[in-house]
């Protein structure tokens, strides 16, 4: 595999402004700041999407979120935070390496989500909910 330029941060090829480093994940300024504080947050261990990784390395990811966005509230005020994590191309995914977006958010920031809702039937939603089988 590729080293992605996640990888290559997290190793000292590519300089980067960090926030927060442990045995298993790593936290840094975003170079293309949506709003001051956008912090990436990615395993220490490559891997191209959450579908790729076990619980324990999901829990401490989540966990660096959580004490990455309690910062950022601490220290920029924001009035909202949007965490992202996205998989795959059509998933919006861009850099081949298993992360989170944590992102102060303030009104009228010209950051926007398309959620276009479909509305199914609860007979609809639950056909689809009987489908997925959580092992």
């Amino acid at each position: 595999m590729e080293p992605t330029v996640f990888t290559r941060i997290i190793n000292g090829e590519i300089p980067a402004a960090m926030v927060y480093q442990d045995e298993h994940t790593v936290a840094f300024m975003d170079a293309g700041q949506v709003n001051p504080g956008h912090v990436i947050v990615a395993t220490r261990k490559q891997a191209e999407t959450i579908l790729d990784i076990d619980d324990e390395l999901a829990a401490a990811l989540f966990r660096t979120a959580a004490r990455v966005a309690r910062a950022i509230d601490r220290e920029f005020r924001p009035e909202g935070i949007t965490i992202l994590q996205a998989n795959k191309p059509a998933g919006w995914q861009t850099v081949p390496h298993v992360h989170l977006h944590v992102l102060p958010r303030h009104k009228d920031d010209g950051v926007d989500l398309t959620w276009p809702r479909k509305n199914p039937s609860l007979d609809e939603l639950k056909a689809l909910a009987a489908r997925i089988v959580v092992k």
